[in-house]
């Protein structure tokens, strides 16, 4: 089954590709089974070699990667850099902090010695997005590598050449072939590998929708999953807030990437006595945005990934201007470029509020008191990030335990770090990525007793 794949930017046909035949995905499956026991066995040291030099050809190739991911889904080329940059950070973390992360951690109890140790699971599948293309692979692959588990890659079809670079990159830092590889495999396909008894455990970045799939498939087969989908992280300003940088840090946390990111800001949640304010100080910023070609280094809002995401996102803004949400900016589109929007007046039981928008568009709704503000921000079947903005900590530590949310950050926007643990709950799925947790995830914690 042959596919291709686009430039969002002009529309363009870049590459084609075929699926990988079913006996070509079960000759991959068994390579990256029969590798798993050499490279469990492989000392932490050499590991963190190996991602130590995968940092520094990241950071060399840093132009040729970041005009892939320009390419296939439309990213300005000053974030896709950023975006290469981030994957080097977190390849040299862990190839630093790996030890410690994994190391015997004793208990306490009747035995002469008890302690618990973490070991790989085996061949994880990775099922990855289009909206950071390496990243989101990176941030999945350097800890459960550095953990001793094996990979299986299966990318967005929109991305597909960002991963097979970064199969090639796993190659040429010395990894050995089998320990990294790509899968272009449709649904059905994917279906199986979940079931197969060569994969032990699933991660997932992406969809309620596919979430829910994995879930279930892994699930059947009693398979570990990890699953980070979507989003609609509120971004709550108390009436004592910095109202200044509140409102810049609103539209670069809505806007990165044109809006398309699970943890980017949606839901502004201003107090009643600053909103009109905000709304200003928030419409001035967007319209100073430089939207165009992403390829040119000015570029801040580039086009959207897909016609059907801009599709979506004209339904979702025009179904809550009729329910009565106020235009205050944008609300225009012209070929996969969608205008970064403003909507004030938003309220619950519109598309605005209620659903997850994956594009340039900011809902700004108002409360009258705290409590409302926090009801307001739980008022979401998804829990992944919350920003909220006061400058009075007690207060700040009062109101963090009511959000219902995977992290909460105060005076600042909801961002990704190696250092930090990453993920939500509801139905912004489980499961922790990055830091020591990330690490542990497939890994089998495993207890030991001596008597």
């Amino acid at each position: 089954m042959r596919f291709a794949t686009f430039n969002p930017f002009n529309g363009r046909v870049i590459e084609e590709f075929e699926h990988h035949t079913d006996d070509h995905v079960i000759d991959l499956l068994s390579q990256s089974s029969q590798v798993f026991p050499h490279w469990r066995n492989t000392p932490l040291a050499f590991r963190g070699e190996l991602f130590l030099k995968l940092a520094d050809l990241l950071r060399n190739r840093t132009e040729g990667y970041a005009e892939a991911i320009v390419r296939e889904m439309g990213k300005p080329i000053r974030e896709a850099r950023a975006e290469i940059g981030k994957c080097a950070w977190v390849c040299e973390y862990y190839a630093q902090n790996a030890e410690k992360f994994l190391a015997n951690e004793p208990l306490a109890s009747d035995a002469s010695k008890s302690y618990l140790t973490y070991e790989p699971l085996g061949t994880v599948l990775a099922i990855m997005p289009w909206n950071f293309p390496f990243w989101q692979v990176f941030r999945f692959a350097a800890p459960a590598l550095m953990a001793g588990n094996v990979a299986l890659l299966k990318p967005a079809p929109n991305t597909t050449r960002c991963g097979l670079a970064i199969e090639e990159l796993f190659r040429a830092a010395g990894f050995p072939p089998t320990v990294f590889q790509t899968l272009l495999a449709d649904n059905d396909q994917v279906r199986h590998i979940i079931g197969s008894t060569f994969v032990q455990a699933v991660t997932l970045t992406g969809s309620e929708r596919a979430g829910i799939s994995v879930a279930s498939a892994a699930g059947a087969n009693i398979k570990k999953t990890v699953l980070e989908l979507g989003g609609s992280d509120p971004f709550i300003v108390l009436e004592d807030a910095d109202l200044a940088e509140a409102a810049k840090i609103a539209v670069q946390s809505r806007m990165i990437n044109a809006g398309q990111s699970c943890i980017a800001a949606k839901r502004f949640i201003v107090s009643e006595k600053i909103v009109d304010k905000f709304v200003s100080l928030c419409k001035t910023a967007i319209e100073r945005l430089v939207v165009g070609d992403p390829q040119d280094n000015r570029t801040e809002i580039g086009p959207l990934a897909r016609p059907d995401l801009v599709e979506q996102l004209r339904i979702q803004v025009e179904r809550s201007i009729r329910k009565g949400a106020q235009l205050v900016t944008g609300g225009t589109l012209e070929g996969n470029f969608y205008a970064p929007t403003l909507l004030a007046n938003v309220k619950p039981g519109m598309p605005a509020f209620d659903q997850e928008m994956f594009g340039p568009v900011m809902a700004v709704s108002s409360f009258k008191t705290e409590e409302e503000a926090i009801e307001l921000a739980n008022q979401s079947d998804f829990g992944l990030g919350a920003s909220l903005w006061t400058q009075q900590p007690e207060k700040a530590q009062k109101i963090i335990p009511q959000l219902e949310v995977g992290g909460v950050f105060v005076n600042a926007m909801v961002k990704s770090d190696p250092r930090l643990p990453f993920g939500g709950i509801k139905k912004s799925g489980y499961g922790r990525e990055l830091s020591a947790l990330g690490i542990r995830e497939f890994c089998n914690i495993k207890t030991v007793y001596i008597a």
